[in-house]
Protein backbone atom coordinates (compact mmCIF):
# COMPACT_ATOMS: atom_id res chain seq x y z
CA UNK A 1 0.00 0.00 0.00
CA UNK A 2 1.11 3.56 -0.60
CA UNK A 3 0.90 6.60 1.25
CA UNK A 4 1.49 10.52 0.93
CA UNK A 5 3.73 12.34 3.95
CA UNK A 6 2.73 15.98 3.16
CA UNK A 7 6.08 18.14 4.56
CA UNK A 8 6.31 20.95 2.00
CA UNK A 9 4.53 24.06 4.34
CA UNK A 10 6.86 26.78 5.57
CA UNK A 11 6.28 26.96 8.82
CA UNK A 12 6.10 30.37 9.27
CA UNK A 13 4.67 30.71 12.78
CA UNK A 14 7.66 28.65 14.10
CA UNK A 15 10.45 31.23 12.85
CA UNK A 16 12.83 31.16 13.47
CA UNK A 17 13.34 27.64 13.98
CA UNK A 18 11.78 26.78 10.72
CA UNK A 19 14.58 29.26 9.37
CA UNK A 20 17.17 26.57 9.69
CA UNK A 21 14.76 23.08 9.88
CA UNK A 22 11.49 22.10 7.75
CA UNK A 23 8.82 22.28 10.34
CA UNK A 24 8.49 18.55 9.78
CA UNK A 25 12.11 18.28 10.95
CA UNK A 26 12.06 20.11 14.39
CA UNK A 27 12.50 17.43 16.74
CA UNK A 28 9.45 16.67 19.04
CA UNK A 29 10.30 14.36 22.07
CA UNK A 30 13.72 13.85 21.05
CA UNK A 31 12.73 13.16 17.23
CA UNK A 32 11.38 14.70 13.98
CA UNK A 33 7.63 14.08 13.42
CA UNK A 34 8.52 13.18 9.95
CA UNK A 35 10.63 10.13 10.99
CA UNK A 36 7.92 8.66 13.39
CA UNK A 37 5.46 8.38 10.66
CA UNK A 38 7.91 6.80 8.66
CA UNK A 39 8.34 4.14 11.25
CA UNK A 40 5.36 3.87 11.77
CA UNK A 41 3.98 3.24 8.33
CA UNK A 42 6.94 0.91 8.17
CA UNK A 43 5.87 -1.29 11.21
CA UNK A 44 2.38 -1.61 8.97
CA UNK A 45 3.30 -2.88 6.19
CA UNK A 46 3.29 0.12 3.79
CA UNK A 47 6.18 0.28 1.31
CA UNK A 48 6.13 2.99 -0.45
CA UNK A 49 5.59 6.56 0.63
CA UNK A 50 6.09 10.23 -1.35
CA UNK A 51 7.14 13.03 0.13
CA UNK A 52 5.80 16.15 -1.24
CA UNK A 53 8.44 19.34 -0.45
CA UNK A 54 9.20 22.75 -0.65
CA UNK A 55 10.46 24.61 1.74
CA UNK A 56 14.25 23.30 2.50
CA UNK A 57 13.80 19.86 0.74
CA UNK A 58 17.29 19.04 0.69
CA UNK A 59 17.32 18.50 4.65
CA UNK A 60 14.81 16.55 3.83
CA UNK A 61 16.50 14.38 0.72
CA UNK A 62 19.48 13.98 3.05
CA UNK A 63 18.34 12.68 5.96
CA UNK A 64 15.65 10.21 4.37
CA UNK A 65 16.98 9.40 0.94
CA UNK A 66 15.45 6.47 -0.51
CA UNK A 67 14.06 5.07 2.70
CA UNK A 68 16.02 1.52 2.57
CA UNK A 69 16.93 2.33 6.65
CA UNK A 70 13.17 2.11 6.98
CA UNK A 71 12.21 -0.63 5.05
CA UNK A 72 10.43 1.66 3.09
CA UNK A 73 10.91 2.62 -1.00
CA UNK A 74 10.45 7.14 -0.73
CA UNK A 75 9.76 9.07 -3.83
CA UNK A 76 9.69 12.99 -3.89
CA UNK A 77 7.64 15.44 -5.01
CA UNK A 78 9.13 18.59 -5.23
CA UNK A 79 6.61 21.62 -5.39
CA UNK A 80 8.23 25.09 -6.69
CA UNK A 81 5.38 27.09 -5.95
CA UNK A 82 3.21 25.49 -2.82
CA UNK A 83 -0.07 23.03 -3.90
CA UNK A 84 -1.92 22.72 -0.39
CA UNK A 85 -3.21 19.43 0.77
CA UNK A 86 -5.12 18.24 -1.97
CA UNK A 87 -3.50 20.26 -4.29
CA UNK A 88 -0.41 17.85 -3.59
CA UNK A 89 -1.88 14.53 -3.35
CA UNK A 90 -3.82 16.05 -7.21
CA UNK A 91 -0.25 16.36 -8.58
CA UNK A 92 0.89 12.56 -7.53
CA UNK A 93 -2.67 11.24 -9.60
CA UNK A 94 -0.23 9.11 -11.88
CA UNK A 95 1.22 7.60 -8.80
CA UNK A 96 -1.71 6.68 -6.84
CA UNK A 97 -4.99 6.61 -8.89
CA UNK A 98 -4.46 2.23 -8.96
CA UNK A 99 -5.69 1.36 -5.60
CA UNK A 100 -6.54 2.99 -2.58
CA UNK A 101 -3.74 4.96 -0.41
CA UNK A 102 -2.80 7.08 2.84
CA UNK A 103 -2.50 10.50 3.28
CA UNK A 104 -0.62 12.08 6.33
CA UNK A 105 0.15 15.21 7.69
CA UNK A 106 3.85 15.35 8.36
CA UNK A 107 4.12 17.66 11.26
CA UNK A 108 1.72 15.92 13.89
CA UNK A 109 3.36 14.39 16.30
CA UNK A 110 1.22 10.97 16.65
CA UNK A 111 1.61 7.16 17.37
CA UNK A 112 -1.43 5.98 15.42
CA UNK A 113 -1.66 2.12 14.76
CA UNK A 114 -2.13 1.90 10.82
CA UNK A 115 -2.59 -1.51 10.90
CA UNK A 116 -5.85 -0.90 12.48
CA UNK A 117 -6.68 1.96 10.86
CA UNK A 118 -6.23 0.13 7.20
CA UNK A 119 -8.10 -3.07 8.85
CA UNK A 120 -10.92 -0.60 8.90
CA UNK A 121 -10.88 1.07 5.99
CA UNK A 122 -10.64 -2.73 4.20
CA UNK A 123 -14.16 -3.45 5.76
CA UNK A 124 -16.02 -0.84 4.81
CA UNK A 125 -16.89 0.74 0.92
CA UNK A 126 -15.80 4.23 1.57
CA UNK A 127 -14.62 6.94 -0.57
CA UNK A 128 -12.85 8.92 2.52
CA UNK A 129 -12.25 8.09 6.02
CA UNK A 130 -10.33 10.79 8.62
CA UNK A 131 -8.44 9.63 11.77
CA UNK A 132 -10.35 11.64 14.63
CA UNK A 133 -9.53 12.21 18.25
CA UNK A 134 -11.49 13.76 20.90
CA UNK A 135 -9.93 17.43 22.86
CA UNK A 136 -11.33 20.00 25.05
CA UNK A 137 -8.76 22.73 23.18
CA UNK A 138 -10.15 22.54 19.44
CA UNK A 139 -8.54 25.78 18.55
CA UNK A 140 -7.06 25.65 15.11
CA UNK A 141 -8.03 22.26 14.42
CA UNK A 142 -10.78 20.75 11.89
CA UNK A 143 -13.69 19.98 13.57
CA UNK A 144 -15.70 16.80 12.70
CA UNK A 145 -19.47 15.63 13.21
CA UNK A 146 -20.60 11.94 13.12
CA UNK A 147 -23.10 9.46 14.11
CA UNK A 148 -22.94 6.08 15.82
CA UNK A 149 -22.22 4.88 12.45
CA UNK A 150 -19.15 6.64 11.70
CA UNK A 151 -20.43 8.66 9.03
CA UNK A 152 -19.19 12.28 8.80
CA UNK A 153 -22.45 14.93 8.97
CA UNK A 154 -20.46 18.17 8.95
CA UNK A 155 -16.92 19.43 8.55
CA UNK A 156 -15.68 22.76 9.99
CA UNK A 157 -12.41 23.97 9.42
CA UNK A 158 -11.03 25.67 12.22
CA UNK A 159 -14.55 27.13 13.42
CA UNK A 160 -14.23 30.59 16.00
CA UNK A 161 -14.95 29.52 19.08
CA UNK A 162 -18.51 28.19 20.30
CA UNK A 163 -19.48 27.63 16.48
CA UNK A 164 -18.37 23.87 16.57
CA UNK A 165 -21.14 21.59 18.62
CA UNK A 166 -17.87 18.60 18.54
CA UNK A 167 -15.03 17.73 20.01
CA UNK A 168 -13.60 15.69 17.45
CA UNK A 169 -10.72 16.85 15.44
CA UNK A 170 -9.49 15.97 12.01
CA UNK A 171 -5.88 14.07 13.23
CA UNK A 172 -4.95 14.36 9.73
CA UNK A 173 -4.38 11.21 8.90
CA UNK A 174 -6.66 10.03 5.60
CA UNK A 175 -7.69 6.61 3.80
CA UNK A 176 -9.18 7.35 0.23
CA UNK A 177 -9.93 5.43 -2.77
CA UNK A 178 -8.83 6.20 -5.92
CA UNK A 179 -12.16 7.69 -6.78
CA UNK A 180 -10.88 10.90 -4.80
CA UNK A 181 -9.42 12.53 -7.64
CA UNK A 182 -12.82 13.11 -9.36
CA UNK A 183 -13.02 15.81 -6.77
CA UNK A 184 -9.55 17.06 -6.91
CA UNK A 185 -8.59 19.57 -9.32
CA UNK A 186 -5.26 20.89 -10.60
CA UNK A 187 -3.35 23.33 -8.48
CA UNK A 188 -3.66 24.53 -5.13
CA UNK A 189 -6.12 23.57 -2.91
CA UNK A 190 -6.87 22.18 0.45
CA UNK A 191 -8.38 19.14 1.74
CA UNK A 192 -10.69 20.89 4.65
CA UNK A 193 -11.36 23.84 2.96
CA UNK A 194 -12.30 22.83 -0.46
CA UNK A 195 -12.40 19.15 -0.85
CA UNK A 196 -14.06 17.42 2.33
CA UNK A 197 -17.66 20.05 1.32
CA UNK A 198 -17.61 18.75 -1.96
CA UNK A 199 -17.61 14.88 -0.65
CA UNK A 200 -20.41 15.41 1.69
CA UNK A 201 -22.29 17.63 -0.86
CA UNK A 202 -21.59 14.97 -2.96
CA UNK A 203 -23.14 12.50 -1.09
CA UNK A 204 -20.13 10.02 -0.69
CA UNK A 205 -19.26 7.74 2.12
CA UNK A 206 -17.29 9.45 4.38
CA UNK A 207 -16.10 8.18 7.57
CA UNK A 208 -14.46 8.81 10.91
CA UNK A 209 -12.36 6.79 12.81
CA UNK A 210 -11.30 7.25 16.05
CA UNK A 211 -7.42 7.23 16.76
CA UNK A 212 -6.42 5.75 20.02
CA UNK A 213 -3.54 8.22 21.77
CA UNK A 214 -3.73 11.97 21.19
CA UNK A 215 -2.21 14.07 18.84
CA UNK A 216 0.19 16.92 19.32
CA UNK A 217 0.36 20.19 16.92
CA UNK A 218 3.36 21.73 17.02
CA UNK A 219 2.19 25.05 15.29
CA UNK A 220 2.93 27.84 17.32
CA UNK A 221 5.78 28.47 19.67
CA UNK A 222 4.03 28.34 22.51
CA UNK A 223 2.34 24.96 21.77
CA UNK A 224 5.90 23.72 20.50
CA UNK A 225 7.33 24.61 24.05
CA UNK A 226 4.18 22.76 25.27
CA UNK A 227 4.26 19.49 22.87
CA UNK A 228 3.66 17.53 25.34
CA UNK A 229 0.20 19.40 26.91
CA UNK A 230 -2.90 20.49 26.08
CA UNK A 231 -3.60 23.64 26.83
CA UNK A 232 -4.82 27.19 25.85
CA UNK A 233 -7.61 27.94 23.51
CA UNK A 234 -11.17 27.05 22.98
CA UNK A 235 -12.41 25.77 25.88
Amino acid sequence: MKAVLLAAGLGTRLKPWTDRLPKVMIPVGGKPPLERHLENLAAAGIDEVFINLHHLPDMIRSRFGDGKLWGLRIRYSYEPKLLGTAGAVKNLEPDLAGGPFLVVYGDNTVEPDYTDFVRFADGKDALGIIAVVEKDNIEGSGIVEFGEDARIARFLEKPECGAASSRWINAGIYHFGPRLFEYLRPGFSDFGHDVFPLLLKGGESFLAYILKGPVVAVDTPDLLRAATRDEGGCS
